[in-house]
Parts: structure tokens; sequence; C-alpha cells
């Protein structure tokens, strides 16, 4: 892992956090959809955003 700087480290809480949130809000708007054309595309937006939370997350020295 590299030294990250106090600022880096804000910059990656921010980033985890809003990857978060946009993970969870298309995982709900997949289950809420009746379509399920654009269910499964929303599906694969929060699947797009749970891997950029990982590679994010293993940044900061986390496994996963």
């Amino acid at each position: 892992m590299t030294n990250l700087t106090a600022k880096d480290l804000d910059v990656l809480t921010h980033l985890l956090t809003g990857e978060e949130i946009a993970c969870k809000k298309a995982r709900v708007y997949a289950n809420t959809l009746t379509d399920q054309a654009l269910a499964q595309e929303m599906e694969e937006i929060a699947d797009a955003h749970a891997q950029r939370f990982s590679a994010l997350y293993k940044i900061l020295g986390g496994k996963g």
C-alpha cells in the first residue's frame, strides 16, 4: 500500500460513500422496476458500482 495523505483518505472516503449509495439505489430501482430489461440494466449498473467500491476499498488496504 502506498502512503496516503489525509486529503487522499478524505477523497477516497467520499468516493466510497458515493459508490455505496449509488449501488444501493440501483438495486432498489432494479427491484422496483416492472420492465425486466430496465431492471436488468439497473442490476448491471449496481454491479459496476459495487466493483468500483471494491477497487477503491482495496486502495485503502481492505480485503475484498
